[in-house]
């Protein structure tokens, strides 16, 4: 070794195999899933989420040949009851038992690591900025951005505690591949079985056809259309059909399927209850408050506009068109961060699992962001995002623990502030692909216009 050259740092050969990294990322979760069967058999402040519990009961209600929906509060796809099977066996061994309890916690903690893979594989092959035509990211820099997801506490914390979130990560992250990679098929087959899972990646499909042109998808390149009538002809292109057709068939074919077995509850508590939904226990959603009027007093809200059956409308019409329309063919990835974003923070109900629903593209999105550029407006938006989440914890805590009325004005006024902050970062985020978008555009001296192919 010369004089002036000096051995790597050990953050550098960390990521140079991804080994280390992905092992980190396994023992973190290990460590967190012994941790909470110490504090559940401890503490009365229990580690495993009260959702796991109706996973897993839910399970147990399939093992024995009944329905899921049994089990009250389950709305959920029964896909997820029958993948957590293993937890409901018994075999009178006090330590077995717990481990196949605690399998679906590791199922789901596995799936992190397979997100965060399929993270770093989308990034090393330049598929993640530019539309999709970005340069490839070297290995070990692109395992840096991934540790964002695998080592990230948060996500490990949500996964270990029983989310079943983490599987949701592995959908949308093998759906963004899927697209960027140009299989039509395999995206279209992941989008209807997604959306099945848990209803909102539905909110992608207007991006990803969007995105899909002709000349993206290497069908009939350079040919221009003038008239409107061929412009709208080349809009309904073959990817577009296929990925139409096949995540409508999936879709379609896994609701029958359902259907077939489990009658009207599987349409009433996995799609019909989300319209009406009024949850308001930890959620962090400025209409927190009035979900509790509703709840408390459904007599007087019946007289009233029910907000909870309305209140979708500004969340699809800026996740489903505008965002799409602006973004998505500049950068897919991105643009679906930013629907993820505004889907979570103009939803009715906003708990701490929603959180991973976006955060799985910040790996994507940071390399070319304006808060990795600008050190103090990076570190600004994560301190806010952390104190305004700080500060409705502390509320709802005196609410949901010590029983003090914090509804008015604490909690709406920290509810209202957590939205405010995560309006602002949603603006950064749009600003940054706005930018991006004219950099191209002024370096190619080409007018971006929105073709219909």
């Amino acid at each position: 070794m010369s004089a002036g050259s000096s051995a790597p740092s050990l953050l550098t050969r960390f990521f140079q195999r991804a080994l280390p990294l992905y092992l980190s990322a396994a023992l973190l979760r290990v460590i967190l899933i012994i941790y909470g069967l110490w504090q559940d058999a401890n503490s009365p402040l229990k580690y495993t989420d009260i959702d796991y519990l109706v996973f897993t009961d839910a399970a147990r209600f399939v093992a024995r040949g009944q329905s899921p929906y049994d089990r009250e509060t389950y709305r959920y796809t029964p896909v997820l009851a029958w993948l957590l099977l293993p937890t409901a066996r018994i075999t009178g061994n006090p330590l077995l038992d717990t481990a196949w309890f605690s399998s679906g916690k590791v199922l789901f903690a596995a799936a992190d690591l397979v997100a965060g893979w399929l993270l770093e594989r989308i990034l090393t092959t330049g598929s993640s900025g530019n539309g999709g035509n970005g340069r490839p990211m070297r290995a070990a820099t692109a395992r840096k951005y991934a540790a964002i997801w695998l080592l990230n506490p948060m996500v490990a914390t949500i996964s270990t505690r029983g989310s079943s979130e983490g599987l949701l990560g592995v959908l949308v992250t093998a759906l963004l591949w899927a697209v960027l990679a140009r299989r039509v098929t395999l995206a279209g087959l992941l989008l209807g079985f997604g959306v099945h899972f848990k209803i909102y990646p539905f909110i992608y499909a207007p991006a990803i056809v969007w995105w899909m042109d002709r000349e993206r998808m290497r069908d009939d390149p350079g040919k221009r259309r003038t008239g409107l009538g061929s412009r709208l002809t080349a809009f309904v292109s073959p990817a577009r059909v296929q990925l139409a057709l096949v995540s409508l068939a999936t879709f379609l074919g896994l609701n029958t399927l359902m259907y077939l077995l489990y009658g009207a509850p599987f349409i009433t508590h996995t799609y019909l209850h989300h319209v009406t939904r009024i949850d308001h226990r930890h959620n962090f959603s400025p209409y927190n408050t009035q979900l509790y009027l509703t709840s408390a007093f459904p007599t007087l809200s019946s007289a009233l506009l029910r907000i909870e059956s309305v209140a979708f409308l500004p969340q699809l019409l800026l996740s489903c068109v505008l965002i799409p329309l602006v973004m998505a063919k500049k950068d897919l990835p991105t643009a679906m961060l930013a629907q993820t974003f505004a889907f979570a923070t103009f939803n009715k109900v906003c708990t701490s699992q929603y959180f991973l629903w976006y955060m799985i593209f910040l790996p994507l999105y940071l390399p070319r962001s304006s808060f990795l550029r600008n050190k103090t407006l990076g570190s600004s938006a994560l301190a806010l995002w952390v104190a305004s989440q700080g500060l409705w914890l502390q509320q709802g805590y005196e609410l949901e623990f010590l029983g003090k009325s914090t509804f008015l004005p604490g909690l709406w006024l920290a509810s209202l502030g957590f939205f405010l902050v995560n309006c602002w970062i949603l603006g950064i985020i749009i600003n940054d692909v706005a930018e991006t978008g004219t950099r191209v555009s002024s370096s190619s001296k080409k007018t971006v216009s929105f073709d219909l192919d």
